[in-house]
């Protein structure tokens, strides 16, 4: 694959201690990237782990010469996601989770011609031809209940803000992360809040979900986190905090 020029498509995988489910992830990646006519990268952010995240990223890395491990000093996915965004090169630059919860092949959905028109795609596990698979009836609701909040109280018309796979065009990453303020599981909410009201064209693409028993999400300590991250997006907005500033260079991490 070569790497010389700028590729369509950038991926980024936030890893906070995924030894176990990275590389078989990675392999998914390889394998579908191997089919496509277009260049890619794949940039993996390792995140505050405490097990062999890095170890196996770098192995992996030193046999796949497009993909980039860059070691973020500071825990969160947020500010993670951002590093790997500001890193990327793509044309299309792509949020992944680690356990690719969502088969890789329907990354074709939130690519041209798909896209065109659009400054980002976000997948929504809800409505018509999504589905969820395998997931616990209490976890749904209570996501339902936390999509609920977010729609009265910050950003309208998505049905599913926090599925962990969204495409953003180059124009709109390099905007949008600079100003991103949220280090934690808010982030999603806190880019589409900003993204509607500089208008960009949002659009949210139906796709198939397998639930992962081994889900870092915590139910009741992550909604409540999100509700406070909410109120300070609201403030951040009304006190100017998201300007719009010049593209910098990601800051607070190192690549290997």
């Amino acid at each position: 694959m070569n790497t010389s020029k700028r590729p369509l498509l950038s991926i980024v995988i936030p890893a906070h201690n995924e030894e176990h489910r990275l590389p078989p992830t990675l392999e998914k990646i390889d394998a579908f990237l191997k089919t496509q006519p277009y260049e890619a990268e794949v940039i993996v952010v390792e995140n505050g782990s405490v097990d062999g995240t890095v170890a196996v990223a770098q192995a992996f890395a030193a046999n796949h010469p497009y993909v980039r491990v860059v070691v973020a000093a500071v825990r969160g996915k947020g500010l993670a996601v951002k590093e790997g965004m500001l890193a990327s090169r793509g044309e299309y630059r792509f949020i992944c989770d680690a356990d690719l919860s969502m088969p890789i092949e329907e990354i074709v959905r939130f690519l041209p011609p798909h896209a065109d028109g659009y400054d980002i795609s976000i997948a929504t596990r809800e409505g018509k031809d999504a589905r969820r698979v395998d997931e616990p009836e209490h976890r749904h609701l209570m996501g339902r209940v936390l999509n609920l909040i977010i729609k009265l109280v910050a950003v309208r018309g998505f049905e599913d803000t926090q599925c962990g796979f969204k495409m953003f065009s180059r124009a709109a990453a390099e905007d949008l992360f600079c100003v991103q303020q949220m280090n934690g599981i808010g982030f999603d909410v806190e880019l589409l809040f900003i993204a509607k009201r500089r208008g960009y064209k949002i659009r949210e693409v139906p796709i198939t979900w397998y639930f992962d028993a081994d889900s870092r999400m915590r139910l009741v300590q992550d909604s409540l986190h999100m509700l406070r991250e909410i109120v300070e997006i609201r403030r951040n907005w009304y006190s100017g905090v998201y300007d719009r500033k010049e593209k910098r260079d990601p800051i607070r991490q190192f690549e290997t």
